[in-house]
């Protein structure tokens, strides 16, 4: 008796398919893959070779302060890229930076898609006035420019905080004004395609065997509408770190004891035309390298997706 073959595994599957294939040809999603991986890399690793944690004011020496980068003239060891004011190193602060930024940016973006999903689905599989709430509230929403939402609630919940839990809860506060000012995009999506599967027929038998709406949502619906919802959590991955790095510049983000990559532009900028040039160029570039970075793997995705272009 022959035996039958064993099928194959998920990262088999993965390596046929189109999306790798893909992926493997073009060569700029590879080269902003890999730029990611590093950055994230680095930022969640920093604890292990960098030579302080700016977050500890125990090891910060003013004896230390405003060095410039090492291969400039008055440059020390082991602080490669300068110190601030403070005496905290500029590397040991970006990376912590960086670790702040990517989790309040993939929490956002979680939490916005958890929120959007829900609310299309529900919108979009029951329509009538259920759906007209819904949506003419996230109308509201698009009607008001995202940064100004982040900032209103950002400034309201901080003031409704007690004042020994604003530094501890900014991160929440942060992932909450985000949340938000995103999760209509999720919302109006879903909904639309919600609206169309409703109509086809294998929906039309699940409701004729009666199966909860709740399982037809989710089990059935929900699987078809993954595609553009991916595309947009990866670029909105991107605009959640730098709303979070606007809202920390302002100052209404990330405080001072916890600085974030936009809380390091705000504090640097203050010496930027005095020499200091290093406090504020760094965190300037890390942003920008992790925000191109994620851009051009969301328009990858967004083009290795699109049914129209293959």
């Amino acid at each position: 008796m022959t035996a039958r073959p064993l099928p194959p595994s998920r990262l088999s599957r993965l390596r046929q398919s189109d999306l790798w294939w893909s992926f493997t040809h073009h060569r700029g999603a590879m080269i902003a893959a890999a730029l990611l991986f590093v950055l994230i890399f680095s930022a969640f690793t920093a604890p292990l070779y960098v030579p302080q944690n700016p977050f500890d004011p125990a090891q910060l020496d003013l004896l230390n302060a405003e060095y410039p980068p090492i291969w400039t003239e008055g440059g020390q060891w082991p602080y490669l890229l300068g110190t601030d004011t403070q005496g905290r190193d500029i590397l040991s602060a970006i990376l912590y930076g960086s670790r702040i930024s990517i989790l309040i940016g993939l929490a956002s973006v979680f939490f916005a898609l958890v929120v959007g999903i829900g609310t299309g689905l529900v919108a979009g599989y029951y329509g009538g006035l259920i759906e007209n709430l819904l949506m003419r509230f996230g109308d509201i929403l698009l009607s008001i420019p995202t940064i100004l939402i982040a900032i209103l609630v950002s400034a309201i919940v901080r003031e409704l905080l007690p004042p020994s839990l604003r530094e501890v809860g900014a991160g929440g506060v942060l992932v909450l004004a985000i949340v938000l000012s995103g999760w209509v995009q999720y919302a109006r999506t879903v909904r639309a395609q919600t609206a169309v599967e409703r109509g086809k027929e294998y929906v039309q038998a699940a409701q004729l065997l009666r199966v909860p709406a709740r399982r037809i949502m989710f089990r059935h619906i929900l699987p078809n509408t993954l595609t553009p919802i991916l595309v947009a959590a990866t670029l909105n991955f991107g605009m959640a770190i730098l709303t979070e790095a606007t809202l920390s510049f302002l100052g209404i983000g990330m405080p001072a004891s916890q600085p974030s990559l936009g809380t390091l532009i705000r504090l640097g900028n203050q010496f930027l035309f005095s020499g200091m040039w290093w406090i504020t160029v760094f965190p300037v570039l890390q942003l920008c390298l992790l925000v191109v970075a994620v851009n051009i793997l969301g328009d990858w995705l967004r083009d290795a997706l699109n049914p129209k272009l293959r």
